[in-house]
């Protein structure tokens, strides 16, 4: 397969924030996706605040769109999801070959993600491994994470960027999930008294609240800020790269 024209990546309809932020020959390419923006849309209507402002087709978890009038459909598989209130590196790929591909990576745990998050409080450990159980749980419709129950494993290492002098005193983490579950860092944070700042679901709301007013942002302070991994591809290995830089409200309060 030749690569795909320049005007493919051009016409590309972005979301509002929505930056693209690497790619490569096959079509693998990484967004830098602002915090309130959907992954996808999950109803209608929803199309406006999502990564592409396209209708998404779950069954095949691909964007679709017409680029120009009488022209054929233009089509991007979505390769992974961040929580509408996280920011940061998101993949997709523009040939569906290619996404079962790196898909299969992420099952296979061989995509390393980084992610950078502001908590309230501070570990006593400048580094750790994390490693709990976690169960999801379903409260009201919805599916909530539980640490210290079940039996699946969640593991994550931690290390300490910077620790705040202002207060309330928060601290700026570098986290690295070696597993995948749903809001595993938003829970292993809270089980360890340093709640995710911003987090309306696992956090502690009177510091959400206080924090808010001070620093004037209601932010889930939670970004995907790198990715890397090797994949193979039409009998050929190749690297992607991809780093979204961190949202500068995150070291106004450091």
């Amino acid at each position: 397969m030749s690569a795909l024209p320049e005007s493919f990546w051009t016409a590309l309809p972005l979301g509002r924030g929505v930056k693209l932020i690497a790619r490569d020959a096959n079509g693998l390419a990484a967004f830098d996706k602002p915090a309130g923006v959907l992954s996808h849309p999950n109803a209608g209507g929803d199309e406006p605040r999502s990564l592409l402002t396209a209708r998404y087709k779950l069954e095949g978890e691909y964007f679709e769109w017409v680029a120009e009038k009488g022209a054929a459909p233009q089509r991007l598989w979505l390769l992974n999801r961040l929580d509408s209130a996280t920011s940061g590196v998101i993949l997709a790929a523009a040939d569906e070959t290619l996404a079962q591909e790196i898909r299969a990576q992420f099952k296979r745990k061989q995509v390393r993600k980084i992610y950078q998050t502001l908590v309230f409080g501070a570990p006593r450990e400048s580094t750790e491994v994390w490693r709990d159980t976690i169960a999801a749980i379903k409260k009201s419709a919805r599916i909530r994470a539980q640490a210290g129950v079940g039996r699946v494993p969640a593991e994550c290492r931690m290390g300490v960027m910077r620790v705040g002098k202002k207060e309330p005193r928060v601290s700026l983490l570098r986290l690295e999930p070696l597993t995948g579950r749903s809001h595993q860092l938003r829970v292993q944070c809270a089980k360890r008294g340093m709640p995710i700042v911003g987090d309306q679901t696992y956090g502690d709301f009177t510091r959400n609240r206080t924090f808010a007013k001070l620093a004037g942002s209601k932010r889930l302070f939670l970004h995907s800020l790198a990715t890397n991994f090797q994949y193979e591809f039409r009998g050929t290995r190749h690297t992607f790269a991809a780093e979204a830089p961190l949202p500068e409200e995150f070291g106004a309060w450091l």
